[in-house]
């Protein structure tokens, strides 16, 4: 499995890559905004897309929108802070597939990644 995670915080994506090794994921790529995160999109491919909402230069909800005009079937994961209903509204309607709100726990965001990994596989 291939993930594509996207934080302005260093720190956020050492605690998520752990995560993701925990969980028997090594191949990740690190974006610190969706700037960033949108040329290696472009540049490979991934298999889920993990990324922050708020985030300068290219916000998630942006980065969200420019991924599903290039690709509408890849799973992208919003793990934010963000619960207000509107805006999870509003990034459902921009195709996001699911929702993790931080803080979380190495089995939330496996729960996520087998949910959608397995979605994908079919």
């Amino acid at each position: 499995m291939k993930v594509l995670l996207v934080d302005d915080s260093g720190t956020m994506r050492s605690i998520q890559r752990r995560c993701l090794n925990k969980l028997g994921v090594e191949d990740v790529a690190e974006a610190e905004d969706g700037v960033q995160a949108l040329q290696l999109f472009d540049a490979g491919a991934f298999d889920v897309v993990l990324t922050d909402w708020n985030m300068p230069n290219m916000d998630g909800l942006t980065l969200l929108q420019e991924i599903r005009r290039r690709n509408r079937e890849i799973p992208i994961v919003m793990i934010t802070t963000e619960a207000e209903r509107s805006r999870v509204v509003q990034a459902i309607q921009f195709g996001v597939s699911d929702y993790l709100v931080k803080p979380f726990t190495p089995d939330g965001l496996r729960e996520k990644l087998d949910k959608w990994m397995q979605v994908s596989r079919q």
